[in-house]
């Protein structure tokens, strides 16, 4: 009988630790299912760390406002975005610090776009 070396207990404590924090990991896959499609994922590129109006988001895009606003929509739904309403405007922020880290090191890796830039 093969007994457990120190790195498979290791892996063994790591996925102990993930199927223990499951809440953590379906937050995971809801965050990456949502920015998945490519014009959300462009969406949250053009936010970045500040906040901006559909306008801006149209404007920076390139698509129609209502296409914008189903994926803005879509966003909001799954706790992606956040809002902010000013007289007649919506301002939309990444409600989530750990997102703007994701999309940061995702342009780093396929934009070559240092994080800090």
């Amino acid at each position: 009988m093969n007994r457990p070396t120190a790195r498979t207990s290791t892996i063994l404590d790591h996925t102990i630790n993930l199927i223990e924090k499951q809440e953590h990991i379906e937050q995971a896959a809801r965050a990456l299912k949502a920015i998945s499609h490519p014009l959300r994922l462009k969406i949250l590129c053009v936010i970045g760390p500040e906040e901006a109006c559909v306008q801006e988001i149209v404007d920076a895009v390139g698509t129609s406002q209502s296409n914008i606003s189903q994926h803005l929509a879509i966003l909001r739904e799954k706790g992606v975005l956040m809002t902010r309403k000013d007289a007649n405007r919506v301002y939309y922020r990444v409600g989530d610090q750990r997102t703007l880290q994701l999309i940061g090191m995702m342009r780093e890796v396929f934009c070559g776009i240092p994080l800090n830039a």
